[in-house]
């Protein structure tokens, strides 16, 4: 394994951050196709057997199953201070006012309940998983920040928003010398690249780490377009980002086939080294068997031409935003 800097920080993490969302109780969420807390346990393990260190879930993840899951296995499996979780709020978790959002009610409150199924007293990386467009920033800005001060959050982070709106954090914070976030977690994929036109240039000039989720378009860059799988069959979210640009990704897929034949690797290999080489930090792989977690420390020895990565960008068009509320 290969760590780095999680961007401006001093916090070291692998170049691979094991996502947690297919952990989980399925008749809690909307995901039928998630692993129960045994199959989940393996993946885990296998993971820091191979030297991750960085675990991505969220409050909304299973209604809090996927929290508790990750907590009790880093427990018997890991120690503490090597490993680095990271988890998000503002999701719905409850009906009823202040179920969900980024108000201080709610962002205290669920920050308490994550620390109870995670099983620390800390969490090193807490990111806002959307924009609160009921809240003023202001707030939660400031409540972020004393979160920090009282040492039960170390970095906080956003995830896929605009580009405005993460700048406008960013001041807002500076101006009263609050915490500033450290990290972006956008959606970002061969199939998928508006965050280049705005967010992830931002970020890299701001020294702000980019740690992706979705980097294989929920599989769709790892096997042919008309195979199908459990998840390819039951996963709505996935469909609704990107059953309506089939036809022009369709020719990325088979670039993507086309590339990794070239190099002797698989088609994950070749879509993860093209995200390291447009500077992501590290991206978030969420898998379902614990093979697929070889296959991306394989991509760690591979490095992509310029002639590569034209031929893997060349087909791209102009997609919808997809990700942002």
């Amino acid at each position: 394994m290969e760590y780095v800097k999680l961007g401006n920080t001093g916090l070291d993490v692998s170049k691979i951050c094991l996502g947690c969302m297919s952990f989980g109780d399925p008749k809690k969420w909307i995901h039928s196709w998630v692993l129960d807390e045994a199959a989940s346990r393996k993946i885990i393990k296998k993971a820091l057997d191979l030297g991750i260190n960085f675990f991505d879930t969220a409050n909304v993840y299973g209604i809090g199953s996927s929290e508790e899951i990750l907590g009790k296995a880093l427990k018997d499996y890991a120690v503490r201070e090597e490993i680095v979780i990271a988890t998000k709020v503002s999701g719905k978790m409850h009906d009823g006012p202040n179920g969900s959002g980024l108000s201080r009610k709610s962002i205290l409150h669920e920050v308490e309940q994550s620390l109870q199924r995670l099983q620390t007293d800390y969490i090193d990386l807490l990111y806002i998983h959307r924009w609160d467009y009921q809240t003023p920033i202001e707030e939660t800005m400031r409540v972020l920040n004393d979160l920090v001060r009282s040492g039960k959050v170390h970095y906080i982070g956003a995830s896929s928003m605009y580009a405005w709106q993460f700048q406008k954090a960013q001041y807002v914070a500076e101006k009263n010398g609050w915490t500033k976030f450290s990290v972006m977690q956008g959606h970002y994929n061969l199939l998928y690249r508006e965050e280049e036109r705005e967010m992830n240039p931002l970020c890299l000039d701001m020294g702000v780490a980019l740690v992706p989720y979705s980097p294989l378009a929920a599989g769709r860059l790892t096997r042919d377009w008309d195979s199908e799988s459990k998840r390819a069959q039951e996963d709505q979210v996935a469909k609704q980002k990107y059953d309506t640009t089939e036809a022009q990704d369709k020719l990325i897929v088979q670039r993507v086939a086309e590339i990794a034949e070239k190099h002797h690797a698989t088609r994950s290999q070749i879509a993860v080294a093209w995200l390291w080489q447009k500077g992501v930090t590290a991206p978030i792989v969420g898998i379902t068997k614990e093979k697929y977690l070889d296959d991306f420390i394989g991509a760690l020895d591979i490095t992509l031409s310029k002639e590569d990565m034209t031929l893997l960008e060349e087909f791209y068009l102009p997609h919808s935003i997809i990700g942002h509320q």
